[in-house]
């Protein structure tokens, strides 16, 4: 009887033990998790964000205005790493397979995680598992253009000389599959016209053929577009969206002129690689806020037409996945696929 006592006694020390290691286990852990945050960026260690697009596009300049502000909240070095390529999925891959430790950023765009994922059959990351949000930056609205010398002086007009010439009039693109090009077929769905699309590689390309007459019509972020409009190279017939852009003023909404009432302003994220420790996460969020909220930065983003947004990191996936849900139907519709 002793000895079972005694059996039964070192058993419960034996537990007692292991239950203590296990709770000094979880409590190092927690403290380890939280260290992480506390920690983050070390000192010396520079931070790479990765912007899917070439130098010199507004989205560039999106991301060297965020990379600059990061750099000055942070107290570390914020680089811009330009890797343009397969509609933002160069960049999205290389970010996908970093080291999940906060010093490798993407500038997420709706093209990475809206449209790619509905017309590119066999993504190499997925859009849901590889990343975590950390906030909404900016959107960023629409217009549709027209050369200078065009016939048409209104947007009425415009879609009325299209319905009478099915198929005879084009438009352009940054290529096929891009946001640029989808927002147009949107335009064509809902108006009833039919043109024939050609696809450039970039938006300057593009907006060059356009000025030259090469095109007839062609729909631009109002960033990269103000400077051909103010220079009088092409005409804004139209903002797609429900106001007019605050750098077009005169520029009336498609929804003024008697026409649809789009929404296809896409959307841009600060992103890093899933399984980021949320206090890094949480780290980068904060930075990012007050960097929106400075006054300079906000006063140059609004004069590049970007329209400020934030979110908290757990508001930036469902935004993208409810944008996803919208675009669906009108891509399979239309039959839009591009090969990886």
């Amino acid at each position: 009887m002793k000895l079972l006592f005694g059996l039964l006694t070192i058993e419960r020390r034996t537990c007692a033990a292991w239950a203590a290691l296990l709770v000094a286990g979880w409590n190092w852990g927690l403290c380890a998790w939280a260290a992480e945050g506390a920690n983050y960026p070390l000192p010396g260690r520079r931070i790479v964000l990765v912007v899917p697009f070439a130098p010199g596009g507004s989205t560039d300049l999106l991301g060297r205005l965020l990379a600059e502000g990061l750099s000055r909240d942070l107290g570390v070095p914020v680089v811009v790493d330009n890797r343009p390529g397969a509609g933002t999925g160069v960049a999205a891959e290389f970010v996908a397979r970093s080291s999940p430790d906060g010093y490798t950023l993407l500038l997420g765009s709706s093209s990475t995680f809206v449209f790619n994922p509905l017309i590119t059959p066999k993504l190499r990351y997925d859009p849901d598992l590889d990343f975590v949000g950390v906030t909404l930056l900016a959107s960023a609205p629409m217009v549709l253009l027209v050369p200078a010398n065009s016939k048409a002086e209104s947007f009425t007009s415009w879609v009325q000389r299209a319905l009478t010439h099915p198929g005879q009039f084009n438009f352009g693109s940054p290529g096929r599959g891009s946001t640029l090009h989808l927002a147009f077929e949107q335009l064509m769905a809902t108006t009833g016209i039919r043109m024939v699309h050609i696809p450039y590689r970039g938006s300057q390309p593009a907006l060059n053929a356009l000025a030259s007459g090469e095109i007839d019509a062609y729909v631009d972020l109002v960033p990269t577009a103000k400077a051909a409009v103010d220079g009088g190279l092409v005409r804004a017939l139209g903002v797609l969206g429900d106001k007019r852009s605050a750098a077009m003023p005169a520029v009336p909404t498609l929804a003024e002129t008697g026409g649809p009432a789009l929404e296809v302003s896409p959307l841009f994220a600060l992103m890093v690689p899933a399984s980021t420790p949320k206090p890094i996460v949480q780290r980068l969020n904060q930075a990012a806020s007050r960097v929106l909220d400075g006054h300079e930065v906000r006063d140059r983003l609004r004069l590049l037409s970007f329209e400020i947004e934030r979110s908290l990191p757990e508001q930036v996936m469902p935004r993208f996945k409810a944008d996803r849900l919208r675009w669906e139907r009108l891509i399979r519709d239309r039959a839009i696929v591009v090969d990886p």
